[in-house]
């Protein structure tokens, strides 16, 4: 993963709670189970008058002109709801978005773009709609968000901001101890032997 360190963008807002992953990516819209060409498919109920032929909505937030190359989004509260899909996160990566700040997320959402190298930032409503086409800075290591010359502070736990910093997925993380596993194998292998042993067909 690309790690993530600060990104600054206008904030482009779409204020609507309960934004599901069917609506930013639909199942029709999944015709592979790579991780591209999903881009086009990104919020294609809206982003569209007519899907099929990809006629574009000028109404749709992200097909105004103020938000053509955005990399952040804002959203409403339990942004991402709805089935466990990771396309949801591979389409918005892919569309170039690489935050969301909303007053809350689905857990697995959530969980799906910490893993993708996807920034969620958590803050409270009022403060998300303050952010509107502002130029927002969000800052990692501080984990601040700057905005309008004020500055809010956004929770994050360690290993998700490690993961993060570092552009490390799930696995790549564990093998940050390979040393400590190798020590405890080595120390389980002497302790219990009989578990190492070869099975013989």
């Amino acid at each position: 993963m690309k790690p993530v360190s600060t990104i600054t963008s206008p904030g482009v807002p779409l204020l609507i709670d309960n934004i599901d992953t069917d609506t930013i990516i639909p199942s029709r819209e999944m015709r592979s189970t790579g991780r591209t060409g999903l881009a086009d498919g990104l919020f294609a109920p809206w982003r569209y008058t007519d899907a099929d032929k990809r006629i574009n909505d000028p109404s749709f937030v992200l097909n105004q002109r103020d938000a053509i190359g955005t990399r952040l989004l804002l959203g409403g509260a339990n942004f991402g709801c709805g089935s466990s899909r990771e396309h949801a996160v591979w389409a918005l990566a892919e569309f170039g978005i690489e935050a969301i700040i909303a007053p809350s997320f689905a857990p697995i959402f959530k969980s799906n773009c910490l893993r993708n190298g996807l920034l969620p930032v958590e803050l409270p409503e009022e403060v998300v709609r303050e952010l509107q086409w502002a130029m927002v800075t969000i800052d990692l290591p501080t984990q601040t968000v700057s905005a309008s010359g004020k500055t809010w502070h956004f929770a994050l736990d360690a290993e998700a901001k490690a993961m993060l910093l570092e552009g490390l997925d799930a696995i790549d993380l564990t093998l940050k101890h390979r040393e400590a596993i190798a020590a405890w194998t080595e120390a389980d292998r002497a302790a219990r032997p009989w578990v190492y042993l070869e099975k013989r067909a």
